[in-house]
């Protein structure tokens, strides 16, 4: 991701800003499309719902349903070809790519299934980074809290390859929720996981979620998982059931 905050400064302080009281989350006739062998593929099909602040929303549906696709545009990691997302009041496609980029650092936090840790520094620099790229002096006590409160104090110089599963998706976990974002995405948190270990992440990541009043937006094929979300939507063929 390209950092510009100055950009999305610019662009937020005019008219794309967002609004008092708003949604957290409005999806508006949300529709990707991409091109294949036979002409074009259709992966979400004007998709609409909202989500409040402080909501725990869980997304399911089969392998291949879109699930993923569409938690990848709620975060402007990916184009729609079609609709609108508005976070916190800010349409986020009227935003740039610098924009939403700066817009991602200020209000997102992403949970990643296969961690998408830097492999070249430890957990304690991965919970730093993004304190550091938003300048904020106190990265590095904020970011030992973090991963004490993950259960990881006597990892801090560990690189991810000396870590477990487990651990390395606590210390994606304190890395997400470390900036206090108002907006938590995870995609499969535990999918890499196995059972007991998914357990104690999945605990983890709603307790974090509780403590911060975050609104939470996960995908899953967990059924254990989806249940603890105050609400769940469906998407089969790209269309929201």
């Amino acid at each position: 991701m390209r950092d510009n905050s100055e950009a999305f400064k610019n662009t937020v302080g005019g008219k794309a800003a967002p609004a008092t009281g708003a949604a957290a989350i409005r999806v508006e006739g949300l529709s990707k499309r991409v091109a294949d062998a036979s002409g074009e593929l259709t992966i979400l099909h004007s998709i609409d719902f909202t989500v409040q602040p402080a909501e725990t929303l869980a997304i399911v549906g089969a392998s291949g349903s879109g699930k993923s696709t569409l938690l990848g545009l709620l975060a402007g990691l990916d184009t729609p070809s079609g609709g609108r997302v508005l976070l916190d009041g800010t349409d986020i496609f009227a935003l740039d790519e610098d924009g939403r980029a700066a817009f991602r650092k200020a209000k997102l936090g992403f949970v990643f299934q296969s961690f998408q840790l830097l492999s070249h520094l430890n957990a304690l620099e991965n919970v730093m980074l993004p304190l550091e790229l938003r300048g904020d002096n106190g990265a590095r006590e904020k970011a030992e809290a973090m991963l004490g409160r993950v259960g990881l104090s006597s990892r801090l110089r560990h690189y991810p390859k000396y870590l477990s599963g487990g651990e390395q998706q606590r210390v994606a976990l304190a890395r997400a929720f470390v900036t206090e974002p108002p907006l938590l995405f995870a995609d499969e948190p535990t999918g890499s996981l196995d059972a007991a270990t998914g357990e104690s992440v999945i605990q983890l990541m709603f307790e974090l979620n509780r403590e911060r009043g975050s609104t939470l937006v996960l995908v899953t094929h967990d059924p254990a998982m989806a249940a603890r979300c105050g609400r769940t939507i469906t998407i089969a063929a790209g269309k929201l059931v």
